[in-house]
């Protein structure tokens, strides 16, 4: 217990050493907080190449400036390695690394459990441990605790554990990782205590709940409200396709009312490290306690059938003018998972060119942020986005809405275009080549 109260005056001071594992979406920008908050701070990856460019002052992610990365590693506040062994020598350990699915549609814990592990073998009294990848409610207390405890030392007593939920999304130039309030619950109250003193120099506002059960449903319960809504809004569009309705007329409309109803877009499919992710492994869990998790597994059901609802509308497209699918060449506007990032996980576009692919179609894409991608057994390259490539593409589709785009020079060189991300609404010219969702 003294050297957890020591830790605490250690944190205040700002002499605790941070640890990072996992240094990718999340794990490099929170790193790079904790340095910019005067912390010393120990970036661990697998990754040799990632912690090459940190050691080069070169950032691989967005939102983080390389001047920030050069300023904090020259200033001895960066430092990034692939020996764990140095997360003995860590205060505050925070893990941020993946928490994909299977195949199967399950949680697959490999690499928490990996990471966990390694801080196990490395475990010693007066250390914080803080777990940010996002899992179903009880991963911290049930399987990561004994294993921990394992090690002889005991949570409250000799370390601290807590679970914070990483909130970040990328390209968000209104809400950067300080301004977003940052959740927190612990194994006891001390965990719990520790843990919000290692984020208040890093988040302007930071909320402690009773667990890390508690804290653990809450990243669930945000991203499965999204996706429960991006639901609706993709069976609205559904609904208006069928109709001869223009959702996007119908949506932006609703949207004016002052009350009661949120804007929700409705799109190609979900994508991404959390929407498609986090509301699957609610519903996992739900099963083991036979609690059907109905709205999840609907709006499950919705987004995952978008894709093929974009490759059907295509299809109808290109029959209007007796075309067939096969043996058209389509031309892909953005593939990673949203606008403006380079991020392909979840990504729509993946199966939507994969579905063009086995329809026998040629598919060609351009991306500024994303240089090669693979479909199946194929790798694609994207390609320049010129007057001739838009014009030899039979049909164009927006699946990704960059922003360096220009949409009205897309519409008047291509010959068809389908936008799925209502993109080409300020187009004024040539509307009669454009179909919507």
């Amino acid at each position: 217990m003294t050297r957890l109260r020591e830790l605490g005056a250690r944190i205040e001071a700002r002499q605790s050493r941070i640890g990072v594992m996992g240094l990718g979406y999340v794990g490099l920008p929170l790193a790079v907080e904790f340095a910019k908050a005067g912390f010393a701070v120990t970036g661990f990856d697998l990754d040799a190449e990632k912690v090459r460019a940190i050691t080069a002052g070169r950032s691989y992610i967005e939102d983080v400036p390389q001047a920030e990365v050069v300023k904090q590693r020259d200033a001895g506040k960066l430092h990034a390695t692939t020996d764990f062994n140095e997360l003995a020598g860590c205060d505050i350990i925070n893990v941020c690394v993946p928490t994909p699915l299977t195949k199967t549609k399950d949680p697959d814990f490999s690499f928490m459990v990996a990471a966990v592990e390694e801080i196990r073998k490395r475990l010693r009294a007066g250390q914080l441990v803080i777990l940010g990848s996002t899992t179903y409610p009880g991963t911290t207390h049930e399987l990561f605790l004994p294993l921990l405890e394992a090690s002889g030392l005991r949570v409250g007593e000799d370390f601290a554990l807590a679970f914070a939920p990483e909130r970040i999304d990328p390209a968000n130039k209104s809400f950067k990782v300080r301004d977003v309030p940052k959740v927190v619950g612990g194994e006891t109250a001390l965990c719990t205590q520790l843990a919000v003193k290692s984020f208040e120099p890093v988040f302007d506002t930071v909320i402690a709940v009773s667990s890390t059960q508690a804290a653990e449903m809450v990243k669930l319960l945000e991203n499965t409200f999204r996706a429960i809504n991006i639901g609706l809004a993709n069976e609205v569009a559904l609904m208006c396709d069928r109709l001869g309705l223009d959702v996007w007329e119908v949506i932006e409309a609703a949207a004016t009312k002052p009350y009661g109803f949120m804007k929700f877009l409705p799109g190609p499919g979900l994508g991404g490290h959390c929407i498609p992710i986090d509301p699957t492994y609610l519903s996992w869990k739900m099963k083991s306690l036979n609690f059907p998790a109905r709205f999840i597994e609907l709006a499950t059901e919705i987004n995952s059938q978008m894709p093929f609802h974009v490759v059907r509308k295509l299809g109808d497209i290109l029959n209007e003018d007796r075309l067939a699918v096969n043996g058209s060449r389509i031309l892909v506007l953005g593939v990673a998972y949203k606008a403006n990032v380079s991020d392909m996980r979840e990504s729509p576009a993946i199966e939507i060119s994969e579905l063009l692919i086995q329809k026998g179609a040629q598919v060609d894409y351009h991306d500024p942020h994303v240089p090669e991608f693979h479909v199946g057994n194929h790798v694609l390259k994207s390609v320049d986005l010129s007057d001739e490539a838009l014009a030899n593409a039979d049909l164009t589709i927006i699946i990704t809405d960059h922003a360096a785009t220009d949409y009205e020079h897309v519409v008047e060189k291509s010959q068809r275009v389908l936008d799925t991300r209502n993109a080409t609404k300020r187009v004024a010219n040539h509307r009669e080549k454009i179909r919507k969702l």
